[in-house]
């Protein structure tokens, strides 16, 4: 019998396969991996082909760290998406792949994807 937490990971770890299978980067087009903790979240640009990351930013970024202090999560998760596209901009990638791993598309994650579009990127 497998307790509660372990049936979550188990549906968690499932939903990232099935995910990962559908999703890769370039890139031209890099993947965007989304990672959301208890109080922090954080964003890389993943090109798979090279397995190298071009880009990152999180809540503890020293660029948005002081901006973010008195947000809630979900505000500060969107500064984030701002951020990260504003370096993807820089490097003059305007194109990616959203991969929201074992998350689901609601709540921080979602608020990182909407900041990231409105700040420039496709996706």
């Amino acid at each position: 019998m497998l307790s509660s937490a372990k049936k979550l990971q188990k549906v968690r770890d499932k939903r990232k396969k099935r995910i990962r299978g559908k999703v890769a980067g370039s890139a031209e087009r890099p993947r965007l991996a989304v990672f959301r903790s208890a109080r922090h979240i954080y964003v890389q640009a993943v090109d798979d082909e090279a397995a190298r990351t071009m880009a990152e930013a999180s809540t503890r970024s020293k660029e948005i760290v002081e901006a973010i202090a008195k947000m809630k999560k979900t505000a500060a998760a969107a500064e984030v998406g701002k951020l990260m596209a504003k370096k993807l901009l820089a490097m003059k990638i305007d194109t990616v792949v959203y991969d929201r791993g074992s998350f689901l598309y609601h709540g921080r994650v979602k608020a990182l994807a909407e900041g990231a579009r409105e700040a420039g990127l496709k996706f």
